[in-house]
Formats: C-alpha cells, sequence, structure tokens
C-alpha cells in the first residue's frame, strides 16, 4: 500500500472512530437527562431523536433544597385537584369535605394544585391542570398523575394529622407506582414536616377511581395533604409548602432520584 493510501486509510479508521465515540456520548446524554423507568419506549426514542437534532445538550443537575430543577423536557404531567368540576352523572359539584364555617377541601385542593401546575410549569413541564371527572382522564396517558385532596374536617382525635399516599391495589405498573408514591411521601415529608399517616389509608384512595379510567401505562397516585381539622392552619396559610412537596416527588420520581418510603407504610 503507498503512503497516499496509507494516509487515506488512516483518516477513515479516525473518522469512524469519532463517529462511533460521538454516537456513544449521545446515548450517554440521552439516558442521564431521561429516565428509561418512566418513559415507554417510544417515547424515549422521540427524546433521543430530538436530542440528535439539537445538538449538544447540558446535563441535569438534581433539585436540593428548596431548588426546582429546570428542564425542558416537554414531559407531560397530570395533576388534578381533587374535587373540583362537576360530576359526570349528577351534573353537580361534590366539594368534599366542608368545615363549620364553610371551608371546603375543594378550595384547598385547588388552590395547592393551581401550585404545583405553575411550578412544575415554570421548571419547563407539561403540566396539565385537570378536574376530578375529566372527560380527558378516559384512557390518560403521561408520564405521571397526581390527585391531590385533604381529609376531614371533623375533629377525629389527636393522631388526626398528617399525609397520606397511595397507588392502585391493582395496577398494570406496580414497579413504577410504588416508586412514584415512595418518592411524593419522601419529598412531601421533607418539604412540610408533616408525618406520615399510613393507619388510615382507606379503599377510597386504594380503588381510587380515577386509576381505572386513566390508561393503564401511566403510573397514578392519590395523596391527602393533610386533615382539614389539624391540619388546617398549615393547609391554609402555607398551600405552597405542600405543593412543593408535591412538585419535588414527581421531580424525584422523573429524574430517578433515591427516595425512602417513611416509616410505617404498607
Amino acid at each position: 500500500m503507498g503512503d497516499d493510501a496509507s494516509a487515506l486509510h488512516a483518516r477513515g479508521v479516525l473518522r469512524y472512530v469519532g463517529i462511533v465515540l460521538a454516537a456513544s456520548a449521545l446515548f450517554a446524554t440521552a439516558f442521564t437527562a431521561w429516565t428509561p423507568a418512566s418513559l415507554s419506549p417510544g417515547e424515549f426514542v422521540e427524546e433521543l431523536l430530538r436530542a440528535a437534532s439539537a445538538g449538544p445538550a447540558e446535563v441535569e443537575q438534581a433539585p436540593s433544597g428548596d431548588e426546582i430543577l429546570p428542564a425542558e423536557s416537554g414531559l407531560r404531567i397530570g395533576i388534578v385537584a381533587g374535587h373540583s368540576g362537576p360530576n359526570l352523572d349528577s351534573g353537580y359539584v361534590d366539594p368534599g369535605a366542608v368545615c363549620e364555617d364553610g371551608l371546603t377541601e375543594l378550595e384547598v385542593n385547588q388552590n395547592i394544585a393551581n401550585l404545583v401546575v405553575r411550578s412544575l410549569q415554570a421548571a419547563g413541564y407539561n403540566a396539565e391542570p385537570l378536574e376530578e371527572w375529566d372527560p380527558r382522564l378516559t384512557g390518560y396517558r403521561s408520564v405521571a398523575l397526581v390527585s391531590i385532596h385533604a381529609d376531614s374536617c371533623l375533629a377525629i382525635n389527636n393522631d388526626a394529622t398528617g399525609y397520606k399516599v397511595s397507588a392502585a391495589l391493582d395496577t398494570a405498573v406496580p414497579d413504577r407506582a410504588q416508586r412514584l408514591v415512595a418518592c411524593l411521601a419522601d419529598r412531601y415529608s421533607e418539604a412540610t414536616g408533616l408525618r406520615f399517616h399510613p393507619d388510615t389509608i382507606t379503599r377510597d384512595m386504594t380503588e381510587y377511581h380515577t386509576f381505572y379510567e386513566i390508561n393503564s401505562d401511566t403510573p397514578a397516585v392519590i395523596i391527602e395533604t393533610g386533615f382539614l381539622y389539624l391540619d388546617r392552619e398549615f393547609l391554609t396559610r402555607e398551600p405552597e409548602r405542600a405543593a412543593r412537596g408535591i412538585a419535588q416527588g414527581l421531580l424525584c420520581y422523573i429524574n430517578n432520584e433515591p427516595a425512602t418510603l417513611p416509616e410505617g407504610a404498607p
């Protein structure tokens, strides 16, 4: 082989190696930026192709403290304000728990849900506000869905304080649903200081109607953000802390961050 041919061959080899290394870097970036556990194969491929056409991207860093992770991901997240909107059967709005002075669970749920949606949208996520009986929930697909509720106004006892998070007992995606529960419970506890209250998780939560309306591949949870009697002051005066805990719980799930279920969790 002559000198010119040898040089040409060497350049070809170097070009091939460069292409392989560039492709490897692209795949590594994609696997870092998007969570395979949270995306369907089709969604992951779409994100990968988008990354390839957009050029190099910065690797996102996990949020710390009160920080909400900025990310132009476009991932859809469903946020349901419990008891909002008319019941599709009766046509009436059920306000949920109603306190003696007229405060309703619906008011508390809607306020926190609005704050969660705004926080996630500001962070670049496609957070979608939904009503309790929203027709869009039929077959709904998203990276995650959270339905926000609050507990009783009644003076039950001194232990009736704290929050609860539950997924469906029967779900097609148990691993992802349980990870979403762990992230929500862990981050909500950290943001609010409230204790996890697993003893009062009811069938109304584990068999929540929305779980069976959405697409079976959508991981979903319901959260009771506190009791409207003993936790009323927190829920009405510091709703941004409740919203922060829910938003950070969702980011924990999406970004595959570590999370631990609180003591006593099922």
